[in-house]
């Protein structure tokens, strides 16, 4: 199998991929608290288990919306998605 997108992103940072979710993470926490509602609103579409969307569920959500859009053409730069 090929490499996780978390990976290959860690990889191109020259990070690990522990420092590549923390990360993601911090910029979902942030967007979740953004003071600015429109936008928080939009972080709150983000379906997720807990209270706040992990990376993964990030991801699954970003896919699944440019799909829906017709948008593949932006993950084809990454054929393991």
């Amino acid at each position: 199998m090929g490499e996780h997108i978390f990976e290959r992103l860690a990889r191109e940072r020259n990070i690990t991929v522990d420092e590549m979710r923390e990360i993601i993470s911090a910029r979902i926490e942030r967007g979740w608290n953004d003071p600015d509602p429109v936008k928080r609103a939009q972080w709150e579409r983000i379906p997720c288990a807990g209270e706040i969307p992990t990376p993964e569920e990030l991801l699954r959500y970003v896919v699944e919306k440019l799909e829906a859009e017709g948008r593949e053409d932006l993950l084809s730069w990454y054929p393991n998605l």
